[in-house]
């Protein structure tokens, strides 16, 4: 119990939770907005196609089977989890330029131990002293 706290405390300290707490509150308003949309602009017009005051819906025996709203609760999860994949695409993308940006270029020299001079990385004898390099020689 206590190595969970410890790390339930770093988690929160990290600044994960405020991340969170963004995500959700930014997720509800657009939750809000796409279904504003289905219910205002593609409700009234899957009603339309249907020819019915209650759109793509079947009475039998007393119980409505209501397509309309099935098909509508699927544009909006297929709207949802679009913007989501985009927002997370191009996430990443920034953060691999970012790690991109920040990577340094292998080095292509290394210096001889015996005279000092800049030889290339993959020498196996100096070409100034002409000594030779040992392998565990990097600069």
């Amino acid at each position: 119990m206590k190595k969970f706290m410890t790390e339930f405390k770093e988690f929160i300290q990290q600044g994960n939770v405020l991340d969170m707490a963004v995500g959700v509150i930014i997720g509800g308003a657009f939750g809000a907005i796409v279904n504003a949309l289905i219910d205002n602009i593609i409700n009234p017009l899957i009603a339309m196609i249907g020819g019915t005051e209650i759109g793509l819906a079947v009475k039998i025996h007393g119980q409505i089977l209501d397509f309309g709203a099935f098909i509508s609760a699927i544009l909006n999860f297929l709207i949802i989890a679009l913007v989501v994949f985009l927002i997370v695409k191009s996430a990443n993308k920034a953060k691999s330029l970012v790690a991109k940006e920040e990577e340094e270029e292998a080095p292509t020299t290394k210096t001889c131990p015996f005279c000092k001079s800049e030889i290339d990385i993959e020498a196996t004898k100096c070409p100034h002293c002409t000594s030779d390099i040992p392998e565990d020689t990097e600069e």
